[in-house]
């Protein structure tokens, strides 16, 4: 799915998509201003026999962790990002597989992450100030099981 080239891809052509999110099974789709914590990290774990000749440890893998994903977008109007987190709440998160989808000039799909098992653990509300001229942005964190990269 990776489409290669020269030149380095710009980060602000992207949509988002979760499937079947929020009491009534939604699809959330569409532009957000940002999205971040699309991370994965291999812990090490440092290891050495008592017989061993060298006086350092060895580095093995250890466990893998996933960075919680943030998503930001300025407020519409849709309950189906504050739906979902709902669910969390009331002890019943529901969990679903997501995209995030990077591309090109002419709109086309170039890279592609999948999220795995995801589910809302913090929604934040728009800052509000009667003096700013600013958006008003509200932003979802989620929890998930895993990150790849689509091919």
């Amino acid at each position: 799915m990776p489409v290669f080239r020269e030149e380095p891809y710009g980060a602000f052509n992207f949509q988002v998509e979760f499937l079947d999110v929020g009491i009534e099974g939604d699809t959330v789709r569409g532009g957000f201003s940002e999205v971040s914590g699309l991370n994965t990290e291999v812990a090490t774990v440092e290891y050495r026999n008592g017989n061993d000749r060298a006086l350092s440890p060895r580095r093995l893998p250890g466990l893998v962790t996933y960075t919680d994903v943030t998503l930001k977008r300025g407020v519409i109007g849709d309950l189906t990002l504050y739906q979902w987190i709902q669910q969390s709440v009331q002890g019943s998160a529901q969990r679903a597989d997501g995209r995030i989808q990077l591309l090109d000039e002419s709109r086309q799909v170039v890279m592609s992450w999948r999220i795995r098992n995801a589910w809302p653990i913090r929604f934040k509300g728009p800052d509000l100030n009667g003096a700013a001229s600013a958006i008003a942005i509200e932003e979802l964190v989620l929890a998930h099981d895993g990150l790849e990269i689509e091919t």
